[in-house]
């Protein structure tokens, strides 16, 4: 970046390599704000998290049901925990496999409903 000095004196000139987690702004007036989410901790969280988002795609597709609402309300939950956590806690987990269940054939007959299954199996041991 170059630019005029107010006093007379040469132009100042700033190279910026690579930034990594990091927020700046350039010149007057300027807010800088950051948002850093953990991600998941691990590929089975990571996994997890990939097949809830691709569940909840499917399921918007669906007509809406208390059975598919609490799910999504569910999928919600531990899609957020693994985003800013970095991995899901156990009970959540648990919520999420009743609500699974709870929807039945209907999340059975979606592939994205198996993989989280899977994951769920996966992280739960069962």
């Amino acid at each position: 970046m170059t630019g005029q000095n107010p006093d007379g004196q040469p132009p100042v000139t700033v190279h910026i390599g690579s930034v990594t987690g990091s927020a700046f702004a350039v010149g007057d007036h300027n807010t800088v704000t950051q948002h850093q989410y953990a991600g998941p901790a691990d590929e089975t969280q990571a996994e997890l998290l990939r097949a809830v988002r691709e569940l909840r795609a499917d399921l918007a597709r669906f007509t809406p049901s208390e059975t598919t609402e609490v799910l999504d309300a569910e999928l919600v939950t531990v899609a957020d925990e693994i985003e800013t956590a970095g991995a899901a806690e156990p009970g959540r987990l648990a919520r999420l496999q009743r609500a699974l269940d709870a929807a039945g054939a209907l999340a059975g007959s979606l592939a994205s409903g198996v993989a989280v299954a899977e994951a769920l199996a996966a992280l739960l041991g069962g």
